[in-house]
Order: C-alpha cells, then structure tokens, then sequence
C-alpha cells in the first residue's frame, strides 16, 4: 500500500467514525480533548459538528491553518506527557469523546505515543465516553468498538468507556 493510500484510508477511517461518533454522543454531556492539533483539519471538523462543546487541545506547538484555530483558553501547547495530567483537573471524569491522532511514520515513536495515550486517557473518560486514535491502544476495561461504514480496518480505533 503506499503512502498516498495509507493516509487516504486513514482520513475517510477518521472521518467515518466522526460522524458515527457524533450522533453517538448527541445527547450525551460532556467535553472533547483533541490530542494532536497538526494543522487543524480534524479540529475544524470537531468545531464545526460540536460548537456548543468546550474542546481541550493538545499539543507541541500550534501549526493550525489560521482559519483552524482553537479557542486560546482550551489550547494546551507543551509534551502532552506534561500538559496532560497537568489540565486533567478542568475536565477529568468529563470527557464525552477524546481524539488522539498523534501517530507518525515512525513505528518507535508510535509504540510510544500509543502507550501515551493508553496511560492518559482513562481517567479523563466520562462513563460511556468514546475514543477514537490512529494508534490502536491498550485500554483495560474499555470496549473495543467495530468500525462504522467506510472505515477500513487498521486506519482508525474506536473503544468506550463502560457506563
């Protein structure tokens, strides 16, 4: 498979459990935590499909299109390793979906970046909370979630957090 297909599957995987997501957590409460901003694609989606929920962003720096840009109060800049944990008391317990899409080309650092993720997240999940990662994670106690219409397994990871 070549690059160009690796990232095409992976961007219509992405955004097929977008939107299954979002109807799955229409009426239920809660934030979004964005971990990866890169340019702000997935963002402006996340904003433009959930503009009444507060979304954390996390990430190294801001390289987000101008016209994909965070509220400055829910951006996160630093080692999300850091950052992380140091924000989790604005939202712990409250997370309604979490992205993580802070995978790259590079297999070293994405076995690193999925145990980030693995060891981060649980604890900001609300109860019935999804993930969604480009990176499959470990998450005991967490359901692994089939794949919705039009994502290919192996580009994108779904789990949820048990009621």
């Amino acid at each position: 498979m070549s690059r160009l297909e690796k990232t095409l599957f992976r961007l219509q995987a992405q955004h097929a459990c977008m939107d299954w997501l979002f109807e799955q957590i229409r009426n239920r409460p809660g934030v979004v935590a964005e971990l990866g901003l890169g340019h702000g694609r997935t963002f402006d989606h996340l904003k433009r499909h959930l503009p009444e929920r507060e979304i954390y962003v996390f990430d190294f720096a801001n390289d987000a299109y101008a016209d994909c840009q965070p509220d400055p109060d829910f951006l996160i800049l630093g080692d999300i390793a850091e950052t992380f944990p140091a924000a989790l008391a604005r939202f712990a317990g409250r997370v309604a979906l979490a992205n993580s899409d802070i995978g790259s080309f590079d297999r070293e650092r994405n076995v690193a970046s999925a145990a980030l993720a693995s060891r981060l997240l649980p604890e900001a999940m609300a109860p019935g909370g999804f993930i969604m990662s480009d990176l499959p994670l470990t998450l005991p106690g967490f359901i692994t979630l089939p794949l919705p219409p039009g994502a290919r397994e192996g580009r994108y990871y779904l789990y949820q957090r048990p009621l």
